[in-house]
């Protein structure tokens, strides 16, 4: 009798489980022992100022701790290599990327690199960007720019597209986790730069790439350099003439904040005029190659999307 009962209360609380769950996967939630807890999405879409939007892009994924531990080496890699100003679009907006080296700093991260192979002058960028200013409230030595060969590690890609070996940084070979911090703007060569083109800025021999194909050759760096987490700076989004400028810089005050590389670009790509035209994830190619290749998904129509206005 005794086992009978404890067996009835076992299916009962099984069934109250269930039951939970059922009703949890139609609202966004799941069933945790402390209760209902709001569920994590694919992508977080966050609109209002730049620090606040940052930090509750980042929290609706589960907040930094997430994805920094204790003593972590962190890489954070914004956007910093034209000597322009912030209001240009053609950086990445230093309140951005002041707010997410202070999330890593709050999570105990061991030591936090911001870094860039910048194309203009490296201490003009790193100052007229003002992301080393910033930041210098955190950390004195965080920034900078790697512009010497002495900063890079040539290894091997397997299965790449374009380059068997290539360059990369070796700060980025050390970290525990790498953030891609991109600001959202056109280019001329690739249509769009977000997270994944953004990460030749951590490679030595960028040229070489246009030339030897292009689109894969974003992909194949990827495939090493691939961000844990990745925060688009969508407060201002240069939507011409990039990815230089200057150009159409349009105000949208929205942080996009994802797992996932590919989906958080094709989210940008989704949500935003481009040439003040719309397109699709699928229009631009190496977003396309990379959600074929199976690196991340640019099906953001069946990705869970959180949109929250501050």
């Amino acid at each position: 009798m005794l086992f009978e009962r404890i067996m009835d209360r076992r299916k009962f609380i099984k069934y109250q489980l269930q039951g939970a769950l059922w009703l949890a996967a139609g609202t966004g939630l799941y069933f945790t022992p402390d209760g209902f807890s709001e569920a994590v999405p694919d992508i977080a879409e966050v609109i209002g100022s730049r620090k606040a939007a940052t930090r509750a892009a980042v929290d609706l994924l589960g907040g930094m701790k997430k994805f920094v531990k204790p003593g972590n080496r962190v890489l954070i890699k914004p956007n910093m290599s034209f000597p322009s100003s912030p209001e240009m679009g053609t950086n990445t907006h230093p309140e951005v990327v002041y707010e997410l080296a202070a999330m890593c700093k709050e999570a105990g991260a061991g030591k936090i690199l911001i870094l860039d192979n910048t194309l203009g002058p490296p201490e003009a960028c790193l100052q007229q960007s003002g992301i080393r200013d910033i930041c210098r409230s955190i950390d004195e030595n965080m920034v900078y720019a790697i512009n010497e060969d002495e900063y890079y590690k040539k290894i091997s890609i397997q299965k790449a597209v374009t380059k068997s070996t290539m360059e990369i940084a070796k700060e980025a070979l050390k970290s525990d986790v790498l953030i891609a911090v991109p600001v959202a703007k056109s280019h001329s060569a690739t249509g769009v730069s977000l997270s994944m083109k953004g990460m030749m800025g951590l490679i030595n021999d960028r040229s070489s790439m246009h030339w030897q194909g292009l689109s894969s050759g974003i992909v194949d760096i990827c495939t090493i350099l691939k961000a844990d987490l990745t925060v688009i700076d969508g407060s201002r989004v240069l939507t011409t003439n990039g990815p230089r400028g200057p150009g159409k810089v349009v105000i949208k005050n929205t942080i996009i904040a994802s797992r996932d590389m590919v989906a958080a670009d094709a989210h940008a790509i989704s949500i935003f005029e481009w040439y003040g035209k719309k397109f699709e994830p699928r229009q631009v190619a190496h977003i396309l190659e990379a959600h074929k290749r199976g690196f991340g998904r640019m099906d953001v129509e069946n990705l869970s999307i959180k949109k929250v206005v501050l």
